[in-house]
């Protein structure tokens, strides 16, 4: 699969087989995660891939928005040290992630970390060390189903704006 590709058809996944992902998929995807650009080449990041059933259950229940984190086969939770582009670094990893997931045929989706209230919570669960942010958890699975709700995106020619605004 090419990259336009993979971006063309990546989508959010909310719903997984019950089917284990090898190890060697995982450490693929988090071997190009860390390829990801980062400021001053500081690669801030720490990758924690959680597979553990009861673990992923937890991070289900303290991600409001990530319920079903719970159902996936492993959940990639992206960590930053606390530098002063460690948000714009986690998130060009977690990108990295979900692009390379999908060319991997594994279905993934973004649940956002940073400044949530359970933050905190995912850390001490994950043992992380407390200065380090909390940017991206992100399931994985075989999705569930294979019709993929395609959501419609905006024109470019209503994005695309040459010299100013």
């Amino acid at each position: 699969m090419q990259t336009e590709e993979a971006i063309r058809k990546r989508r959010s996944v909310r719903s997984f087989l019950k089917k284990e992902i090898p190890a060697a998929l995982i450490e693929k995807i988090i071997d190009l995660a860390r390829l990801a650009p980062t400021a001053k080449n500081i690669q801030p990041w720490e990758f924690v891939a959680v597979t553990k059933k009861e673990t992923l259950e937890k991070l289900g229940e303290l991600a409001e928005n990530g319920r079903f984190i719970a159902q996936s086969s492993c959940c990639i939770v992206v960590f930053c040290q606390d530098t002063k582009y460690y948000l714009e670094d986690g998130c060009a990893a977690t990108v990295n992630i979900l692009l390379s997931a999908e060319e991997l045929g594994i279905a993934a989706c973004w649940v956002a970390g940073d400044k949530k209230p359970y933050c905190d919570e995912v850390k001490r669960l994950l043992k992380a060390p407390q200065e380090h942010r909390l940017v991206s958890l992100i399931p994985l699975g075989y999705a569930e189903s294979k019709s993929i709700i395609i959501p419609s995106k905006r024109p470019l020619k209503e994005v695309l704006h040459w010299e100013k605004f």
